[in-house]
């Protein structure tokens, strides 16, 4: 077994047996999703098409997080990532100041593992600053999706709300590939994602459609319309 795939369970292990001895029980919560097209960072992992989603997660009074959630993908049997599900993994410390200023620091791994002939899975460190209704915040790889060296994400998001069960969400992020195009099928070495969605609660369900695109063009992204605008319809639950 790689180093890379046995360095997330050991982090998650010894943060979780830390936590455990010094917090009360944590609150536990889980979620499930139904999304039309299962964009990440612009680019559609589902080939265009439906994917089910979920995940649960373990929070701590002291602000310590530890949780997964899981997607099906398809990325069309390309370059041997011909995969059906994505797993994630992800271990992290939030908090909000009296004045409302949140912080959110973490560490996630990215698990493919039908994977056959091609190293998909990676990992990523993350933090963010929250105030008002907006936040700021970054990622980087040390070695992306496909054994692609390293990878930078920096993103902001805005929501407003519009009524009691009404949001309009904004999203836009910069990905700074390493040279060489990095996962892509050109040289570009960096590309911009963006959404604009609308979010309503209703009977404890929200309902979400959103456009989303890149200004990728499909000679980057394997011929394909991976990263061309769309709208994407979710419908997602909490529990």
């Amino acid at each position: 077994m790689s180093y890379k795939k046995l360095l997330p369970a050991t982090v998650a292990a010894s943060l979780l047996a830390g936590a455990s001895s010094a917090m009360a029980e944590p609150e536990i919560s889980a979620n499930v999703a139904l999304t039309s097209d299962y964009r990440f960072r612009g680019i559609s992992q589902s080939n265009e098409d439906i994917a089910l989603q979920g995940g649960f997660d373990l929070a701590f009074d002291s602000g310590i997080y530890i949780g997964t959630w899981g997607s099906t993908v398809d990325f069309d049997s390309n370059d041997g990532f011909d995969g059906s599900l994505e797993l994630d993994y992800y271990v992290g410390w939030s908090m909000e100041t009296e004045s409302g200023v949140g912080v959110d620091v973490g560490y996630l791994y990215y698990d493919y593992p039908g994977d056959e002939g091609a190293e998909g899975d990676y990992q990523e460190v993350y933090g963010s600053v929250s105030f008002w209704d907006v936040t700021l915040g970054m990622a980087y790889s040390d070695d992306y999706y496909g054994e692609t060296e390293k990878f930078f994400y920096y993103y902001g998001d805005y929501s407003l709300g519009l009524g009691e069960n009404l949001s309009l969400d904004f999203h836009v992020g910069y990905n700074d590939l390493d040279e060489d195009g990095g996962f892509l099928a050109t040289d570009e070495g960096s590309y911009i994602d963006y959404s604009v969605g609308l979010t309503y609660s209703f009977l404890a369900v929200d309902w979400s459609l959103a456009y989303v695109g890149t200004d990728l063009d499909e000679e980057d992204v394997f011929g394909t319309e991976w990263g061309d605008d769309t709208v994407v319809f979710t419908v997602s639950k909490s529990m």
